[in-house]
């Protein structure tokens, strides 16, 4: 199958745990059967973990991703006065034997130190490493995947999958599926994931925390005119729940394109770096998820213009963050 021209599929959700790489990796698996050009992005920076269930142990290449800065104190000019302790609006500086130093780990150089700072003491280090950009040229399914890591503590995940897409862009070119893993959530990194996106599988569990954060995800999808469709996981669990988010379906025009159900073999593949589907092909979640990778490759994706027509909002809905100020 060619795709004429640059598509991009975001597998999201509000909710961490509700089997988001699961699915991405049975869609990427039955695409890349069905002949499909794509690249697999795993835009979780923070926790990527779509090469493990992929099997992925070596990368064929690793590049160190720069981004940045972080203060540090002058130990001849530092009169011990405080004032960098005081003013820090995220508390990297602290007093070690007697002498006011920078966490370098919850420093992000918003430079509010060295304003405040009376003798001038406090310098700077640019382009801190970040994180890393990884690439897998070919996984033992057939695609290439690439995936970002961001080093604990440094900030702008959200810059990072950035560029872990662009590095995407750069292997498929202007033809060919790209196939997103989104992080769970609604912050940078996401919205990162979402930024540019054609169509969107929203999965969420018949819970009442897995419905508040389906609502969560769809507001930031509809901010960037994204068609969504959503899986509901483990669908049997809490069937009396399913009804209130296949009403919101219904309500906001989302097709719900499958239902999986709980199977214990889903954790099993995975203790074994394995997809569910491959490791257990007959068991009731791969039969599912087998059916919604179909509808996907088969009927959503040759036709993606027009269900992209037919289920994105009429019109954008802004989705404008609560800002909270430090010390509120």
């Amino acid at each position: 199958m060619v795709l004429d021209e640059r598509v991009e599929l975001v597998v999201a959700s509000g909710k961490g745990g509700v089997g988001k790489s699961t699915l991405t990796s049975s869609i990427a698996i039955a695409a890349s059967e069905a002949g499909y050009r794509q690249v697999v992005v795993d835009a979780d920076a923070e926790a990527p973990n779509l090469h493990l269930v992929l099997g992925v142990d070596e990368w064929d290449s690793v590049e160190d991703y720069y981004e940045g800065r972080t203060a540090y104190i002058l130990e001849d000019k530092c009169t011990n006065c405080g004032v960098c302790y005081e003013v820090c609006p995220l508390g990297a500086v602290e007093v070690v034997n007697g002498k006011h130093v920078i966490n370098q780990y919850i420093c992000e150089g918003c430079i509010t130190c060295s304003i405040n700072c009376p003798e001038n003491a406090i310098r700077y280090k640019f382009n801190v490493k970040a994180g890393e950009i990884r690439v897998k040229n070919r996984t033992s399914y057939g695609f290439p995947l690439v995936s970002g890591e961001i080093v604990p503590g440094r900030p702008n995940s959200g810059k990072l999958v950035t560029d872990v897409k662009n590095r995407a862009y750069k292997i498929i070119g202007e033809k060919g599926l790209v196939l997103v893993d989104a992080a769970a959530g609604i912050g940078c990194q996401v919205i990162s994931s979402l930024t540019g996106a054609h169509l969107s599988v929203l999965v969420t569990e018949p819970t009442p925390a897995g419905f508040s954060d389906l609502k969560r995800i769809h507001k930031l999808t509809k901010h960037f005119m994204i068609a969504p469709m959503i899986v509901v996981n483990k669908y049997d669990t809490n069937p009396g729940f399913l009804s209130v988010i296949e009403e919101y379906a219904k309500k906001e025009n989302i097709p719900i394109i499958g239902k999986i159900p709980y199977d214990p073999n889903v954790p099993k593949s995975m203790a074994l770096n394995k997809p569910v589907i491959t490791e257990y092909p007959d068991s009731p979640a791969s039969k599912a998820l087998k059916e919604i990778s179909r509808r996907i490759v088969e009927e959503i994706l040759p036709r993606w213009r027009e269900f992209r027509m037919k289920y994105r909002p009429k019109r954008p809905e802004p989705y404008i963050p609560v800002i909270v100020k430090p010390g509120q």
